[in-house]
């Protein structure tokens, strides 16, 4: 055996001495990715080709040739446009690029308009804390104009950090809430509403907003733990005696607005001495855990009834000079408190109703500001309700009604964005009704119906648990609260006259909508009404008000009420998919842009934009604006929590990309199983580097060994007896990745797809085909045969590959796309389909493959046992040192044993006798100088060299030529 210092040595001879004579790889495509340096370029290099308005025109052409392209349409619901984006937007901007980018290549058409979100109280409360104290006391339209430029700001910081993703969008024509043409959109949807006939307005209460003074929509609000005071209360009964009623509420401030007491009209109740108070009803079920709070024994009831028998009896208020009386409720327990319910119909969705069913007031003596007015108490008048939660408590201890109070620690309703505490306030509002008969469309049916079986038939989940979700939250939901109370908002078009009366019509809103539309939102504050109802005739409109006539209308008041910010969101497909958009450029070329095919967003949508969505497109056209929904989850720390900076666990999206890169960053994201929530630290995307760099290598050697291969005059075609060759296996293996992966995409699941690629570079590839072409790439002819049918393999592989990786790692993949169109500057693998592998698909492929790649595996694993021995006793154990005798058995007709030499990497194949797999020593055998292999043909040759017949070939024939 030659010593180890001889082997370098000729190794190192070898090398220098045959070096020119090698086909050695050569490509402009770098080993190092510099993604951060190179991925800004790709975005100018895609705006100068008009990658995007190329895909427009192409359909639009197809459509003129009367051939148009199936139509596919991912609708964006709009982020709000308030700071930099963060890992929710990297999730849910990367997964929209993933469906249009790949549906694009699949060849569809496929418009994307990106949108944002404009009008609301975020921007707005962000401005106020700006401006400072005196920003209470600006006009609405200096305000508006001041929230106008925040939001166009931050528009074009989002929109320039979407880019930096490189997704590919209509960001020439995005729509924006605050943009007059869509402002008219949803003024039309609303006026469709109308003609519904879902829209009212009442005296009811909704969560209210003390800190920015406006009504809020349940999706505006988020939950956090707050410690409050509860209270057992004795109302003393009138008529009877000494007995009372025991009441129990956690929220002591609305005891001034008390006005009955609900029971269960089915439940039990008894009449007990508890801690020396006199008799006083409590829920029988209820009564221990009562007397428990007090640490006192519970006596026998001195009597117990139904509750039915206590309804309609009154009792005193105990500190107001007013008298209230029990009525019955099926939503009064006995899970906890008391059994008897405090009910204050002006703060409490279930308070209301019950009022509204016994002709009670909505009285609700709070004002916007979170004080008492006048009509309380005069201890109370003026008071903040928080600052008099504690007083009302001193004062029902004071006067011996109070039975026991405790804090305690509560989920509780917070303002989403000024995080404030929300309480539940009547107030007057515009509402859209959900259990109402509609008219139109609907033909009777109410919305409520007309939503649950939209998202029982008519639309696809995906996961199949948002069905059931947004089911959930159209069953509970009640009556839309259309109106908020801001000044950055689009208006609601409603008009009062002198009595309070309102005008609000469907032909008034488009009227309105006209001007709105011609000169924007911001007309509604400083036009009169008669110039905004100018395109407005009351003697043509069948629901025009008696009252309202031509006369009235110029001493008309404007209402100051905006939308619900979600409603403006929500009327998004038709601004965009059913108008078309800036001049029809998102529309299909196909003419079928609504219903969209898609919408894609977290699972905080089905309380949202997809539920905010679907209920006005079902009132105004009968039909979901979606045929299918999308969810992700959100993002977490890997411990599971939210992230935030508080927390000091938030990752930076710019951070990240600086770090690693977009493509990293978006083969990180095709990698989730986003059905769930997705748990998110910095060592995930290093990670992903690591992956995103092996599937590199492995493009860059497949480009470095195309060097000067054009398929037109280099292309080898496949006959019968190559069906046994490595070059047969691969294509294949690549027409079943092609297929995998297409289907993949179209049934988004990005991370399948994901996997499949990875797969096919690292294992299929990297870790077996690509190892064993690599001595006839270097070593055979350059124009022989079975190295150009090798190169036609890559070629083909590499034109399939390098598409599949496109909507993924866009700039990789067009960086490996022009390094293999060296000579067209213009190549873009983004204005390609995927390739179409039905020709490859012929190529012929024995059917013994799949045997002898597991008969492979017996082949490695023998000698892998091999190389263990030999490193313990100093044998051979280099690949090229070793061959393999097989058994005849296992070696297939027509396989070449060349060919399984380098499918498992060693010198030589032979079959033997024996039953069993033998790994032979060859490091006693002369090598090759050139090859390195030991494959039995190796000898001086003329040159002095010591080479395989093979190689000899090669380097006497270039002698010869050169």
């Amino acid at each position: 055996m030659a010593a180890p210092q001889e082997k370098a040595s000729a190794k190192k001879a070898g090398k220098n001495a045959y070096k020119d004579t090698l086909n050695l790889p050569r490509t402009a495509f770098a080993m190092k990715a510099n993604l951060v340096q190179s991925e800004p370029q790709s975005v100018k290099r895609w705006a100068k080709l008009g990658v995007y308005r190329q895909l427009r025109a192409r359909a639009a052409e197809a459509k003129a040739a009367g051939d148009p392209l199936p139509a596919y349409v991912a609708h964006d619901g709009p982020p709000y446009a308030n700071g930099d984006i963060h890992l929710g937007h990297l999730l849910n901007k990367v997964l929209k690029d993933l469906v249009v980018r790949s549906r694009s290549m699949e060849g569809f058409d496929c418009p994307y308009t990106p949108g944002w979100d404009c009008h609301g109280l975020p921007i707005e409360h962000r401005v106020m804390q700006e401006l400072g104290p005196g920003g209470r006391e600006l006009e609405p339209l200096k305000i508006r104009r001041k929230c106008a430029a925040y939001a166009g700001k931050h528009v074009k910081t989002q929109r320039q950090q979407m880019e930096r993703l490189l997704t590919l969008a209509d960001y020439e024509n995005p729509y924006l809430t605050m943009d007059s043409r869509y402002e008219a959109g949803v003024l039309e949807v609303f006026a469709g509403m109308l003609e519904a006939g879902l829209v009212y307005r009442d005296l009811k209460p909704v969560h209210w907003s003390v800190d920015n003074q406006t009504a809020l929509a349940e999706a505006e609000l988020e939950y956090h733990d707050r410690e409050d005071t509860s209270v057992y209360v004795r109302f003393a009964m009138n008529n009877s005696g000494s007995e009372g009623l025991l009441i129990w509420t956690t929220t002591p401030w609305t005891l001034p607005a008390n006005l009955a007491v609900a029971v269960h009209p089915r439940m039990e109740y008894g009449l007990y001495e508890i801690a020396g108070n006199d008799p006083t009803w409590i829920a029988v079920a209820l009564a221990p855990a009562v007397a428990a709070k007090r640490e006192v024994g519970l006596p026998g009831p001195l009597k117990v009834v139904k509750g039915e028998a206590l309804v309609g009896r009154t009792y005193a208020h105990p500190f107001v000079g007013r008298e209230g009386r029990v009525v019955p409720a099926e939503y009064v327990t006995d899970e906890d408190g008391t059994g008897l319910v405090h009910t204050a119909p002006g703060h409490g969705a279930e308070d209301y109703q019950t009022g509204l069913r016994e002709g009670l007031d909505v009285y609700c003596p709070v004002l916007p500001d979170g004080t008492y007015d006048d009509t309380v108490p005069d201890w109370l008048r003026g008071k903040s309700i928080w600052e008099a939660n504690q007083e009302i408590v001193e004062r029902l201890e004071r006067d011996g009604v109070l039975f026991f109070d405790e804090r305690f620690t509560h989920s509780y309703p917070h303002d989403w964005r000024g995080k404030q505490p929300v309480i539940f306030r009547a107030t007057e509002q515009w509402f859209c009704a959900v259990d109402k008969p509609a008219t139109g469309p609907l033909a009777g049916k109410t919305l409520r119906q007309a939503g649950l079986d939209a998202v029982g038939k008519d639309t696809s989940f995906q996961p199949a648990w948002g069905q059931n979700r947004l089911r959930g939250m159209i069953e509970s939901r009640p009556d839309w609260c259309l109106s908020r109370q801001r000044s950055w908002g689009l208006p609601i078009p409603a008009f009062f006259d002198a009595q309070g009366r309102p005008l609000l019509t469907a032909a008034s809103v488009r009227a309105v909508a006209e001007v709105i539309g011609d000169r924007g939102s911001d007309a509604w504050f400083f036009l009169p009404a008669a110039d905004l109802l100018a395109r407005y005739d009351p003697a043509a409109d069948p629901d025009a008000p008696a009252w309202a006539g031509d006369d009235a209308l110029a001493s008309l008041v404007k209402g100051g009420d905006t939308f619900d910010v979600w409603f403006e969101s929500g009327s998004s497909w038709h601004a965009v998919l059913r108008e078309g958009w800036r001049e029809a450029q998102a529309e299909p070329a196909s003419g079928e842009a609504f219903p969209a095919d898609l919408y894609l967003e977290g699972s905080d949508q089905h309380r949202g934009w997809f539920q905010h969505s679907l209920l006005p497109a079902l009132a105004v056209t009968g039909r979901p604006p979606f045929e299918g929904v999308l969810t992700h989850g959100f993002m977490v720390d890997r411990d599971g929590r939210k992230m935030s900076k508080s927390l000091g666990n938030a990752l930076e999206v710019a951070t990240l990309m600086q770090q690693h890169g977009a493509d990293v960053c978006r083969w990180w994201v095709a990698s989730l199983n986003t059905d769930n929530d997705v748990k998110v630290d910095e060592a995930f995307f290093k990670t992903a580097g690591e992956a995103y760099r092996k599937v590199r290598n492995t493009l860059r050697f497949l480009l470095s060994n195309l060097d000067g291969f054009r398929m037109r005059g280099g292309r080898v075609k496949f006959e019968a007896a190559d069906a046994t060759s490595l070059d047969a296996w691969l294509t294949g293996e690549l027409v079943t990745l092609s297929v995998s992966v297409r289907r993949a995409y179209r049934e988004n699941r990005y991370r399948r797809a994901q996997e499949l690629l990875f797969g096919f570079c690292n294992e299929t590839l990297s870790g077996v085909y690509l190892s064993a072409v690599k001595d006839r790439l270097y070593c055979d002819e350059a124009d022989g045969r079975r190295r150009r049918r090798t190169q036609t393999t890559l070629y083909r592989v590499t034109t399939v590959l390098v598409r599949l990786l496109g909507p993924i790692l866009p700039h990789t993949a067009d960086e490996a796309w022009a390094a293999l169109h060296p000579d067209d500057d213009e190549a873009c693998v983004h204005l390609c389909r995927f390739a179409d592998v039905a020709k490859i698909a012929e190529t012929p492929v024995s059917e013994a493959w799949p045997a002898v790649m597991e008969a492979r595996k017996r082949w490695m694993l023998a000698l892998e046992q091999h190389r263990e021995r030999a490193k313990a006793c100093g044998g051979a154990d280099a690949p090229l040192d070793l061959g393999l005798v097989l058994p005849a058995a296992e070696l297939p007709e027509g396989f070449d044993p060349v060919e399984l030499a380098d499918l498992c990497g060693v010198s030589r194949v032979e079959v033997g006798e024996a039953e069993e797999v033998a790994v032979v020593d060859l490091s006693r055998q002369p090598r090759c100088e050139r090859s390195w292999k030991r494959d039995g043909t190796v000898k001086p040759r003329p040159d002095n060299g010591l080479l395989s017949d093979r190689d000899w070939r090669v380097v006497s024939s270039l002698h010869a030529s050169g």
